[in-house]
């Protein structure tokens, strides 16, 4: 893989959809969406300007799982709403080894001696629900899970400072990427038209004759209002060391030697919502607090005179 001096058009329609003949959710994808898949071994290389990088997956898997995150029947992987036009699915991939190694390419920015950052985590999975319309199969809305159980890390200031860097140079494709997507982004959930009743067949698992209005509340239940990504580990041991050696006229460069620091964080979350509005409504977030309508109510207020503001010009 590469990295985009500029974002890329999006891809479109489904290829398995047009490569089936069909423009619609189908039998096609739900043939592909229920392969449980295995790999040994996967690398994966990403070269960037500023610096390459590889990823190493050991005893990948890959398989649909219900809304509850477990294996069951695969008619029980999706939740269909003919009323939106939509259609709910879960996957759910885990591994037993990743490698994550970067380091500076020969003409980077970065410095002339860097130290390659290295990290190796044990078990771990992402879960992955997507949002589709029913029609052309395009995403509508998608959430991402990265779950890590112990984590154990390993830095020197060196190998700080470059990942700081590595950031840094990717700040500004992710930038650009961040700008195409919010501005192809839709202004409201449309709700499309019912799909084919040969369509709607497949939504029902077991013969169980459909009912709207309890399809549509366990649509809710599982739906995804808004795009998000999230980062959750149980344990994080950080220990920066200083790998300083270096001496100028007998005195330390840095003013101390073999000094560490370690840091121990506990359910350890991130979250990230790209699409979201000021002012919008948050209880749909996974870690909604009370202490978060305060933020949403001063958060009106400040779209509210800003809007006003814009007006008067």
């Amino acid at each position: 893989m590469r990295t985009c001096e500029e974002p890329r058009p999006p891809n479109g329609q489904s290829p398995i959809a047009l490569a089936a003949g069909q423009s619609e959710y189908g039998f096609a994808e739900k043939v592909v969406e229920g392969m449980f898949i295995v790999v040994n071994s996967i690398t994966i290389k990403i070269h960037s300007k500023a610096f390459h990088a590889s990823f190493e997956l050991w005893q990948l898997q890959g398989y649909s799982v219900n809304p509850n995150w477990q294996q069951s029947d695969l008619r029980l992987t999706r939740i269909t709403d003919p009323q939106r036009g939509e259609v709910l699915t879960f996957k759910e991939l885990t591994w037993q080894t990743l490698r994550i190694e970067a380091d500076a390419t020969d003409n980077g920015d970065q410095d002339p001696v860097t130290t390659p950052l290295r990290l190796i985590t044990n078990q771990g999975r992402i879960q992955i629900s997507l949002k589709r319309r029913t029609k052309d199969c395009n995403v509508v809305a998608s959430k991402l899970m990265f779950l890590l159980d112990d984590l154990l890390w390993v830095l020197t200031d060196s190998q700080l400072k470059a990942m700081m860097k590595y950031a840094e140079s990717l700040s500004e494709a992710m930038e650009k990427s961040a700008q195409q997507r919010k501005s192809l982004a839709p202004e409201s959930v449309q709700i499309t038209p019912p799909a084919p009743s040969t369509q709607q067949s497949w939504s029902q698992p077991f013969g169980v004759s459909p009912n709207a209005s309890s399809i549509g509340q366990y649509f809710d239940k599982h739906d995804m209002k808004e795009s998000s990504y999230h980062l959750l580990i149980s344990r994080l041991d950080l220990h920066i060391c200083d790998d300083s050696h270096t001496r100028e006229s007998g005195t330390l460069k840095h003013g101390m030697l073999g000094g560490a620091m370690q840091l121990t964080f506990r359910r350890m979350a991130f979250d990230y919502y790209p699409f979201h509005r000021a002012g919008d409504a948050c209880k749909h977030w996974v870690r909604y607090s009370e202490a978060m309508e305060a933020r949403g109510q001063w958060a009106k207020r400040l779209v509210s005179e800003f809007q006003s503001k814009i007006e008067k010009h």
